[in-house]
């Protein structure tokens, strides 16, 4: 037991629901890869919840598991002790009780414990790797200093969604250095939450284009009938909303004619059946135009398309499996196990980091009359994997 690297988990609340219990159970009882059970080579040692609730799990699960549980970020780290004494911290800011700022945006306090984090880091001498759950915060500045800081104490960072690394139905990888000329992305959801999700989703695509990632220029938030009317306007692609809805599973309130469905992109009923649609329209430094559509009453599940310079079309679902086992957040830890056994991130954090501020500009946009926002400060520069990371089913 001696042999097994240690973690600690840093979290805001942990009952059934919450990230904190999808993800942070695979290192307490194992996920499935490849077809088969696995049991990392880890063991969650501490823990810190910020917030209790009547549904909490933290004490439950530590006398099954035998971790320990602490009552500050600090201890944690150090096991009750006065040096860093785990391998690695699985930072989990996602549900409880936190308040909204006026752009929408749920404030969990990820910067706040991962300053916390860093303190003990610098204090001591010593870093490790650090996963974050979902965007780096809700303050493109915050971010910013966050990934500053791991390059400054030389730790792997690994951020982000689930979405990229999940399944791909089919499974789909744009090459790399491919010439895209245009890209639409279907979601579903509440904002700041699932359209985050949505965001890295396309992202983590048209980062493989030719050139790499040099950031984004401008980012528009419009909602209600302005969506459809950008579309009759060409701000978006019908025939690449066509290709992406083509891939949802979850169609609902289709007509059918001849006992075929109808086609949803054309027929005019998305109209009807989205009460609520927004779009999310990107600009990026390169000149690429980008679109995300929330269809919520249309479909429910995350579909892309792209269209290559050549004209081909290009389009898949990200696939978000249904039932208790949570498939797509394995997928993710199992990218989290991977950076703490070898001590590198499989893909840039540099990702979360750009998408990060795209959806806090994107909800300024909405607060200043939905008006375009030039983002200069968005020029962020990666380069992708060379493989796209995304789970594979094994046959």
């Amino acid at each position: 037991m001696a042999d097994r690297m240690q973690l600690a988990l840093v979290t805001t609340i942990w009952d059934y629901r919450s990230h904190a219990n999808h993800m942070g159970e695979r290192f307490l009882n194992g996920y499935p890869r490849a077809g088969r059970w696995h049991r990392p080579e880890m063991d969650i040692a501490a823990v810190y919840v910020d917030q209790v609730n009547d549904e909490d799990l933290r004490r439950r699960r530590a006398e099954t598991h035998g971790f320990e549980i602490f009552g500050t970020v600090a201890e944690a780290l150090r096991l009750g002790g006065d040096r860093l004494g785990v391998d690695g911290v699985l930072l989990i800011a996602e549900h409880g009780d936190y308040p909204d700022n006026e752009k929408g945006q749920k404030q969990y306090p990820r910067y706040e414990f991962f300053e916390q984090i860093l303190e003990v880091f610098r204090e001591d001498g010593r870093a490790v790797p650090v996963f974050n759950d979902k965007h780096l915060s809700y303050s493109f500045e915050k971010a910013e200093r966050m990934v500053a800081a791991a390059k400054e104490l030389g730790f792997p960072f690994l951020a982000g969604s689930s979405l990229p690394v999940t399944y791909r139905l089919p499974p789909l990888e744009l090459p790399l250095g491919c010439d895209i000329a245009d890209v639409l992305m279907v979601g579903c959801g509440n904002s700041d939450a699932m359209d985050y999700h949505a965001l890295e989703a396309m992202q983590c695509m048209v980062e493989r284009r030719c050139g790499g990632e040099t950031g984004v220029k401008a980012g528009q938030l419009i909602d209600g009938d302005e969506v459809w009317r950008a579309g009759k306007e060409r701000r978006w692609s019908r025939r690449l909303l066509e290709a992406a809805v083509a891939r949802s599973d979850s169609r609902s309130g289709v007509a059918l004619t001849d006992g075929r469905p109808q086609d949803l992109a054309h027929s005019g009923e998305l109209e009807e059946l989205v009460a609520s649609p927004a779009a999310y329209l990107l600009e990026y430094n390169d000149g690429l135009r980008a679109c995300l559509l929330m269809l919520n009453g249309a479909i429910g599940d995350y579909t892309f398309a792209a269209e290559l310079r050549d004209g081909e079309i290009l389009s898949t679902q990200f696939l978000l499996p249904a039932g208790a086992n949570v498939t797509y957040s394995a997928c993710l830890m199992g990218k989290v196990e991977e950076m703490l056994m070898v001590g590198r991130a499989p893909y840039p954090v540099e990702r979360t980091l750009l998408v990060s501020g795209t959806l806090e500009r994107c909800l300024e946009s909405r607060l200043a009359g939905h008006r375009r926002l030039e983002t200069p400060e968005l020029a962020v520069r990666y380069t992708a994997p060379a493989v796209s990371q995304y789970a594979e089913a094994v046959e």
